[in-house]
């Protein structure tokens, strides 16, 4: 019998989309109605911390309770991704009668839509089905990514295995946001992945690219809220390992760039765990660029200093030296410094910084919703604290932080 779906691309820009249910399928889907401009509505009294970050954040909007007759009122489309067969089934029933698209994730037949394997790779969406058999699809989505990465044309077989077989953990980071900024050979292992677990700074719409029997751990370090502990972390990578999976540890920016990577590899070390190191591009340094940022140039900056924000300047528990800091003439990056915006830009004013000294504050940085506060050193903390500047950010602090180039 013929796959009896048709596959078309839906412009959901502005239009009203409605998600019920906030687990690892609603993490794994929402990316990409995100990032299509789709107006989503997520209806669950709970979510995963990633996708309660998406809602802070102004991404979506949660509506915490559980679902209700009419909750698909205007909806364009609309998925049912609960572990409640009986409400995905309501949901795709009240789909029906109001002529709205649906997805179940549950029993995808079930519904009047199925979600495509997708890819993206330089500008190139495109979509998989095969009437029912989802792997089938991923592999075939895989193996055309595969060829795109590697300048190869792929047949549509199952994707190689050769850099799979690397037991233990790989430790991949994702870049600064944007999923096109992560390595070849982070998304390559990526996509051999058995388990992944993942942090919220990581580029997140890659998890739509992943086979539906791929388990996904949420470690989501939400800034100042819930958290998942450390050690935790360490314990499930030592423990999928050891029970034979091939596992990804998925984190944004560069691993070893206050992205506590070094403490997984050490407890993976002790528990005679083999790790794989991935390096990333550090949002650091690429998040200035995307803003026009250069953290160096020639006669205007001769160093760099990155530096963790974790702490205010005076706690005990500081390893920094703000004094010199502020005693420096170039550039210092400041990582995870939004809270604490005041407390810093006051030590290095008081350590002999110049009121004027330019800084930039790039929020979101190489996302659709990036924005960029130029602003001195005397004023960033009020200029930061009018425009909403929420976390993550990076905040360039020196000469570098006034240049401006003609296309700015």
């Amino acid at each position: 019998m013929d796959d009896p779906h048709y596959l078309s691309g839906l412009q959901l820009a502005g239009r009203r989309v409605v998600m019920v249910g906030g687990g690892t399928v609603a993490q794994r889907r929402l990316p990409r109605l995100v990032r299509a401009g789709a107006r989503v509505e997520l209806v669950s009294p709970h979510t995963t911390p990633s996708v309660s970050g998406m809602a802070d954040a102004g991404e979506i909007v949660w509506h915490q309770r559980r679902y209700a007759e009419g909750d698909l009122a205007d909806a364009w489309y609309a998925l049912a991704c609960t572990d409640d067969p009986e409400v995905n089934a309501a949901v795709c029933a009240e789909a029906e009668r109001s002529r709205v698209f649906c997805v179940r994730a549950d029993e995808g037949e079930s519904g009047s839509a199925v979600t495509p394997a997708s890819g993206r790779h330089g500008g190139l969406l495109f979509g998989v089905l095969s009437g029912g058999e989802p792997l089938r699809s991923a592999a075939v989505r895989d193996s055309v990514l595969d060829g795109l990465h590697s300048g190869t044309v792929a047949d549509g077989r199952a994707p190689r295995r050769d850099e799979a077989e690397l037991p233990g953990v790989a430790l991949v980071g994702g870049g600064p946001g944007d999923p096109d900024l992560i390595t070849v050979r982070g998304r390559r292992l990526l996509s051999r992945a058995d388990v992944v677990v993942v942090d919220r700074l990581a580029p997140r719409e890659l998890l739509d690219e992943l086979a539906p029997e791929v388990e996904i751990v949420d470690a989501a370090k939400i800034p100042y809220g819930r958290a998942a502990s450390q050690d935790v972390i360490n314990r499930t990578l030592i423990e999928k390992a050891k029970a034979g999976k091939f596992v990804v540890r998925l984190k944004g920016g560069d691993p070893y760039v206050f992205g506590r990577g070094f403490e997984e590899v050490l407890a993976c070390a002790e528990a005679g765990v083999p790790v794989t190191m991935v390096p990333g591009i550090t949002s650091a340094f690429a998040v200035p660029a995307v803003a026009d940022v250069p953290v160096t140039h020639r006669g205007v900056a001769h160093e760099v200093v990155v530096v963790s924000g974790h702490v205010a300047p005076g706690d005990e528990r500081s390893l920094v030296d703000w004094s010199l800091l502020a005693r420096m003439r170039g550039t210092i990056v400041l990582m995870m410094g939004v809270e604490r915006l005041p407390q810093f830009a006051k030590a290095l004013l008081e350590g002999g910084r110049p009121a004027e000294t330019p800084v930039a504050v790039v929020e979101d940085g190489t996302m659709r919703t990036q924005r960029v506060l130029r602003s001195t050193l005397a004023t960033v903390a009020d200029d930061a604290a009018a425009a909403g500047v929420r976390p993550p950010a990076v905040i360039v602090v020196g000469p570098v932080a006034g240049l401006v180039s003609a296309g700015s």
